[in-house]
């Protein structure tokens, strides 16, 4: 099914299409870019180097995996929100009544009472751990790892490492260490997949099989926009992730600072978070970036929608729709004389019409608007709308000058936390510590 990007309303405000010209302009220079990047290796989620590796080695796995009822998964930012995303939106029926099928827990936080709640009342042996780290030293995973480690022992004794499988480097870090000294199963995180790339490898796919999912059409549709840009770089600048980052620039140079990601996909919300992150790790960096702002329809209607609408104007929106929803049940024809329209329309009406009228009151309300419109709500059609993401958000940061690829914000505030609990090797992080904590305090009570 064909999915696209729509544009008639893409430009309002004081935003106009010269601004994007500006950055559609620097297509080869990108291209160069990106053919050099895609032939060193550095972006492997355009590439998919891994797929023949993880085709080889997950189908094995997921006989004993899918006899179990649970999995826990350890893991936190990009190593859950891909996840989470797909469980929500192929998987729902763990979140209704009456569920009696496989179910996905995931630890992504550090909450002392929820995490001891599920190693109270899961069984291990109907348990799956999995424990996902790219650099195998991720403090809130490794924490967690250690106290499922104790937990599986105690119950399992020494067939405790059959219900524990590692994701994480192929060769080095804890994480390998591990998997070697007690012969757990290991699937592979590839070189230069950071995290917030990496739902369509296997910290996100191994998941979603156990789920059910179909892990290899989330591939297939990620392919279908991937392989295009690392097959032919010179096509990108007629490529939609391409147009979509220079749509984004241009935002930003007109002064918008804030992107509603508003999903009208109920079951798709979710990937709001997972856009959330992907964008601010991504390109939030010296200074520069527009903030992801998540929105759900219809629920956000009714709350935050009224300072999108009435609000600062310094906001652009991509909003996304989908074709072949479930419409659910008719209304009666015995409806109140007052609600008389409603009778014999489907529940799902309401969605569309609902989707349609906050998208015409953002537009007359002068928001910019892409709307990415999705032919169908399949494992490949979500596959195709994760990697055009990715790739915009890659391509966003290179025209921005930036380096979309790392977080260094975000990693001193994991050593001055490791500084905190103990860990020697920062000695800056260290005397920072010591200098935020000496200053007095000036508590108000209420």
């Amino acid at each position: 099914m064909m999915h696209t990007l729509e544009w008639s309303r893409a430009y309002a405000g004081r935003l106009q299409r010269d601004a994007a010209a500006v950055f559609a302009a620097r297509a080869p220079e990108l291209a160069r870019r990106l053919e050099t990047e895609c032939a060193q290796g550095l972006l492997p989620f355009l590439t998919m180097p891994y797929r023949e590796r993880l085709e080889r080695e997950l189908p094995p796995l997921l006989p004993r995996v899918r006899a179990r009822r649970h999995m826990l998964v350890l893991g936190i930012g990009g190593s859950a929100l891909g996840a989470r995303a797909l469980q929500r939106a192929f998987a729902p029926g763990q979140d209704g009544p009456c569920h009696d099928g496989p179910c996905l827990w995931i630890a992504d936080n550090v909450c002392a009472a929820t995490f001891e709640s599920w190693l109270a009342k899961l069984p291990p042996r109907e348990t799956t751990v999995v424990c996902i780290s790219k650099s195998g030293g991720t403090i809130e995973t490794l924490a967690q790892y250690f106290l499922c480690r104790d937990w599986l022992r105690r119950a399992l004794g020494e067939g405790w490492h059959e219900h524990m499988i590692v994701v994480t480097d192929l060769h080095k870090g804890f994480l390998r260490e591990e998997a070697a000294r007690y012969g757990l199963d290991s699937l592979e995180v590839p070189d230069n997949l950071g995290g917030r790339y990496s739902a369509l490898s296997a910290v996100g796919l191994l998941p979603a099989a156990f789920l059910g999912i179909d892990w290899q059409a989330l591939l297939d549709g990620a392919a279908a926009v991937a392989l295009p840009l690392a097959r032919d770089p010179s096509c990108l600048a007629g490529h939609p992730a391409f147009h979509l980052a220079c749509w984004a620039n241009a935002l930003e140079s007109r002064g918008y600072s804030q992107l509603i990601f508003f999903c009208y996909v109920p079951q798709w919300a979710t990937y709001g978070p997972w856009f959330a992150q992907l964008w601010a790790e991504s390109l939030g960096k010296e200074g520069k970036g527009i903030m992801p702002v998540p929105a759900t329809g219809v629920t956000d209607q009714h709350s935050v929608n009224q300072m999108f609408l009435d609000g600062q104007r310094d906001k652009g929106c991509l909003f996304v729709t989908a074709r072949g929803l479930e419409q659910g049940r008719h209304f009666g024809q015995d409806l109140p004389e007052a609600w008389a329209w409603l009778r014999g329309k489907p529940f799902g009406a309401l969605l569309e019409a609902e989707g349609l009228g906050t998208r015409m009151a953002l537009c007359k309300s002068g928001v910019p608007l892409l709307h990415m419109e999705m032919g169908e709500c399949t494992p490949r059609a979500a596959g195709s709308m994760m990697l055009l993401l990715e790739a915009a958000t890659v391509l966003t940061g290179w025209l921005m000058g930036i380096n979309p690829l790392d977080q260094p914000a975000v990693e001193l505030g994991k050593r001055l936390a490791n500084t905190r609990l103990g860990a020697s090797g920062h000695p800056r992080e260290a005397a920072d510590l010591a200098a935020y904590l000496a200053v007095a305090q000036e508590p108000e009570s209420f």
